[in-house]
């Protein structure tokens, strides 16, 4: 029996649902049962009716998944995949910037890369999907204090007009893309328009036709007029895209390392890691009971206003 198929008979048996994140490799994102950027998929955590959860991407995500589903079982396939936003950002860290700032009565948005601790020090949490229509619903009289990125913090100010203290996180493969290597990659396909995640910096966002959450991205290359796109974040997304929207030519975003952008912490994940969380039910995302409640309030909040 292939691996694949011993995956799908597993998930039969132990009556579990795949989510796998666009930056998965192809063969997971081919098996799982919903593929989607961060904001699609808390939606489908939040309304599965499965025992199990299985969350192929990293850790943060899948701890989202158990903050909304505390009576299921949720594991992900290498415990090992952190991510670079949510190091960037101690929950002690923030707590003990909170204590000496409390007089400003910051009102906290943590884009959802963040740790569950980090979750329960805030008032809402956003993707980068929704992240403007989250900020836009923010009380107009308390100063807002946006962690962890600063680059989709920065991006959301200009879209909004609303000043923000900014974390100054980032995600360390979006900033990996840089204003010469993506002049260069368009020099080499003129012509080509160019569409970029939100986490790239502002000299990169500013040579791109369209800035938006992996999600958008799969819309806005099936309508975009040329046949050419550049596609500026993390490798994964375009094996989503080319299946999604066979009649272009997408072309890897490079930086100055490499011809395309993969994430060290995305790709832990592999068919056999999943096939083993299956088959063992672990690695399991756990949590005391006091920070998950105190983190799925945000993230119910989240949730709420976007609908």
């Amino acid at each position: 029996m292939d691996l694949k198929t011993e995956i799908l008979a597993l998930k039969q048996q132990r009556n579990a649902v795949i989510l796998a994140h666009n930056y998965q490799i192809g063969e997971i994102q081919d098996v799982a049962d919903h593929v989607g950027d961060s904001l699609g998929l808390a939606y489908h955590a939040k309304e599965a009716q499965a025992d199990v959860i299985v969350f192929c991407g990293v850790h943060f995500m899948a701890e989202t998944a158990k903050i909304v589903n505390p009576g299921k079982i949720v594991v992900l396939p290498d415990a090992d995949a952190g991510c670079s936003l949510e190091q960037s950002c101690p929950a002690e860290q923030l707590e003990a910037f909170l204590t000496a700032n409390s007089e400003k009565n910051y009102y906290v948005i943590a884009y959802i890369n963040c740790s569950a601790a980090v979750k329960a020090l805030c008032d809402v949490i956003c993707t980068s999907g929704n992240a403007v229509r989250i900020v836009q619903q923010a009380p107009a009289d308390r100063p807002i204090l946006f962690v962890p990125d600063a680059n989709l913090g920065s991006w959301v100010m200009e879209q909004t007009g609303r000043k923000m203290d900014l974390w100054q996180g980032s995600c360390y493969v979006h900033v990996e893309f840089t204003r010469d290597s993506i002049n260069r990659i368009k020099q080499a396909h003129p012509g080509a328009l160019v569409v970029a995640h939100p986490e790239c910096t502002q000299a990169v966002r500013l040579l791109a036709d369209e800035v938006c959450s992996t999600e958008k991205m799969v819309t806005w290359c099936r309508n975009a007029p040329a046949k050419d796109i550049i596609v500026v974040t993390e490798s994964g997304m375009l094996h989503r895209l080319r299946k999604e929207c066979p009649d272009k030519n997408l072309i890897a975003g490079p930086t100055d390392r490499c011809y395309c952008a993969d994430c060290k912490y995305m790709k832990l994940n592999t068919l056999q890691k999943l096939r083993d969380c299956l088959l063992h039910l672990s690695p399991r995302v756990e949590m005391e009971e006091s920070i998950r409640t105190r983190a799925e309030a945000p993230l119910l909040r989240m949730l709420e206003q976007s609908r």
